[in-house]
């Protein structure tokens, strides 16, 4: 009986935080990052072209925050272990952090995420199943390989932001060095390295998602 409890608690906690997200009602524990050193105080206006790329990029980012709530949603919830699901908890806390800096800035910039939002989760929610259900060692080696195509995928990012954008540039950065760790801490923690054609499966799902989210 109390395991039963215990299952329908874990699926009621995930629901309640699926609802959190795809509504943008999640707060930060950590301050939104900041500039510093010679970056700091350069912040200029932005020009509407400017405004409206970084924008669209932050609105990708915010997309992934809300797949990653997902994915670890599902991966905590098929944990065969006590010790994987309290892990994947924990990496969804930090990630929230995550999801609500992406939301302010899109706020600051005047612009709205993704109108796609639940079905991006919805989706993600079934790939973490899916994940989960194949063992602790093949859903840790998701999260490597997820965690390293999200560090990529930042670094294209602080590429393309304008160089003066710096609130937009100090959150990814450090989005950059969370996402490292979370790579690494399930690699330390027995993540197997995944097949070169599941590899490839996710960059191109991940492309789908991150060129629709630019626009939609």
């Amino acid at each position: 009986m109390s395991r039963s409890l215990s299952a329908l608690d874990l699926w009621l906690t995930s629901l309640d935080r699926a609802l959190r997200t795809v509504t943008s009602s999640v707060h930060a524990a950590q301050p939104v990052p900041a500039a510093t050193g010679a970056a700091a105080g350069m912040e200029t206006p932005l020009s509407e072209d400017e405004k409206r790329e970084a924008a669209a990029l932050m609105r990708v980012n915010h997309v992934g925050e809300v797949c990653a709530q997902a994915l670890y949603q599902a991966q905590a919830l098929t944990a065969r272990s006590a010790g994987l699901r309290d892990q994947m908890a924990q990496a969804a806390r930090e990630e929230i952090d995550h999801l609500a800096w992406t939301q302010q800035r899109l706020d600051e910039l005047g612009a709205r995420p993704s109108l796609l939002n639940p079905l991006w989760y919805a989706g993600a929610f079934g790939i973490g199943l899916l994940a989960g259900r194949l063992g602790d060692r093949v859903s840790l080696g998701f999260v490597v390989e997820t965690e390293r195509q999200v560090e990529q995928h930042l670094a294209s990012h602080l590429q393309r932001l304008p160089q003066h954008d710096t609130s937009s540039r100090a959150i990814v950065e450090q989005m950059k060095v969370d996402e490292a760790r979370h790579a690494d801490n399930a690699l330390a923690a027995g993540g197997m390295e995944l097949p070169a054609p599941v590899r490839g499966l996710m960059h191109a799902a991940a492309k789908v998602m991150t060129t629709t989210a630019h626009y939609i």
